[in-house]
């Protein structure tokens, strides 16, 4: 063992001791600023070893026993401190391991959005808008066998809860999950390629997610999932919230009683309240990136109602019951061959309900929507994905959605979208979707879905966002 390994020790344990680190990135900086401390003392003390060499002996000396020697204490010194050194090292590297091998895995994302469209003069003439979307902070993982997921989203009109559950896994096959679910319903996880997915997301038939329990079974062949809602994810017609429009996904949270606008607040709030949902569906593999999903969807809604709004007296004798529910069904395919993917869906829904009514209201991104009471929707997608070396560009996707909803209770004209679009993935964080929007009577795009006469808007849309 080295005198200047011997004094480097000695005066680093002199030094003040370093905070214990909170994360992964402060544990390497302090093993870094250690490392790096050593070393310059090391090269300080190879320029001075002659004439601290007496000043070390004489500390030495006072401190030696009878029966031992300077260069024997001293070298028992010069291990305990090097000792110290390298296991406060040690102990700072095994807990750089322990940060990156934590159980629950914290990531999320921050996009931005640019728009262009033909249907809001202020927007034309000024070229577009550019705005920030949201933020975003995912957590997943597990603990002791129960596993977390959950997802909250920031935007600049309101703040979220995506999704939100614990689960278990009983078997190799058989999944377990309670708290804000996704509702088991065709083509998933998305009906869709595009970032406006599908007109099956404005009603209510994709990406939903509800309070509630699920079972997910999946074997090679197999997808099953069974789930019990006691509520949407607000916690239904009385859930404890300041705005029932503040969600991600839409959520049937009113009836739009005669006379009343397509963004008009709900005159009796209803709620869902003991709903229930069932998926399943067939894999046939035909090589490892060739394979054709089919299945069948169902679910049901009850719904509860509120109590009514001023100037609605002959919704009061509805009000604090149960006025009705909906059914909905699908059936769904979903194709892969190499970088060829193609989804095909048909979905039928329908409110049975006690108030007289000219639609229903869904709540979401801060307004009130209506849609008609029963309608039929077709979805046809093509993707195809083409792997690039183009800077830090590493894959292009090109894609095509369509939908049409027709066979309207109550109106006559169609909605439908079409979608042209690329997502582009970059940098491995990088990912933005440059989308050409073409649709009638569509939300977002200049129309509403429970509307006669609307017209075909355009609109060009670049969302782009860096994921962590």
């Amino acid at each position: 063992m080295s005198k200047s390994l011997f004094f480097a020790a000695t005066m680093l344990a002199a030094s003040p001791v370093l905070a214990a680190p909170q994360d992964e990135g402060s544990v390497k900086d302090e093993i870094q600023a250690l490392k790096e401390r050593l070393a310059e003392l090391e090269q300080r003390l190879a320029e001075k070893e002659q004439e601290e060499k007496e000043k070390v002996v004489v500390v030495e000396k006072r401190k030696v026993s009878e029966d031992a020697t300077v260069d024997e204490k001293a070298e028992t010194r010069t291990v305990a401190y090097d000792t110290g050194v390298h296991a406060r090292l040690d102990k700072l590297e095994k807990k750089t391991e322990e940060n990156e091998n934590w159980p629950i895995k914290i990531h999320g994302a921050v996009r931005f959005q640019y728009e262009y469209n033909d249907y809001n003069s202020g927007n034309e003439n000024r070229g577009g808008d550019l705005d920030f979307d949201i933020f975003r902070l995912n957590f997943d993982g597990e603990i002791g066998d129960v596993i977390l997921s959950a997802e909250y989203r920031w935007f600049h009109y309101m703040d979220v809860v995506k999704h939100a559950w614990f689960g278990y896994n009983f078997t190799d096959n058989w999944q377990g999950q309670i708290g804000v679910v996704k509702v088991p319903f065709g083509n998933m996880p998305y009906n869709s390629h595009s970032y406006f997915f599908n007109s099956t997301f404005y009603v209510g038939l994709e990406d939903e997610h509800d309070n509630g329990i699920r079972l997910r079974y999946r074997s090679d062949d197999w997808h099953f999932d069974i789930a019990y809602h006691k509520s949407d994810e607000q916690g239904g017609v009385d859930g404890s919230t300041s705005d029932r429009t503040a969600r991600y996904n839409y959520d049937t949270v009113g009836v739009r009683a005669p006379g009343q606008g397509a963004y008009d607040t709900p005159a009796l709030p209803i709620g869902e309240s003991n709903s229930y949902a069932l998926r399943g569906a067939h894999i046939f593999s035909f090589s490892d990136d060739h394979n054709l999903e089919v299945g069948l969807s169902a679910q049901g809604n009850n719904y509860y109602s509120g109590s009514a709004a001023d100037g609605f007296s002959a919704l009061q004798q509805f009000e604090n019951q149960n006025v009705g529910n909906r059914f909905a069904w699908g059936a769904h395919g979903n194709y892969n061959n190499g970088p060829w993917n193609v989804q095909l869906q048909y979905a039928d829904y329908e409110y049975d309900l006690e108030v007289e009514n000219t639609g229903v209201y869904m709540g979401a991104y801060a307004y009130y929507d209506a849609i008609p009471t029963e309608a039929k929707i077709y979805t046809g997608n093509v993707a195809y994905t083409l792997p690039v070396e183009i800077g830090p560009i590493t894959s292009l996707t090109f894609y095509n959605d369509h939908s049409i909803i027709t066979d309207k209770a109550g109106y006559q004209d169609d909605t439908w979208m079409n979608v042209l679009g690329v997502a582009v993935a970059a940098g491995g964080g990088f990912y933005t979707y440059v989308d050409f929007v073409r649709a009638k009577n569509q939300p977002f795009i200049g129309g509403n879905i429970a509307t006669d006469g609307g017209e075909v808007n355009n609109r060009f849309n670049i969302n782009f966002g860096y994921y962590f």
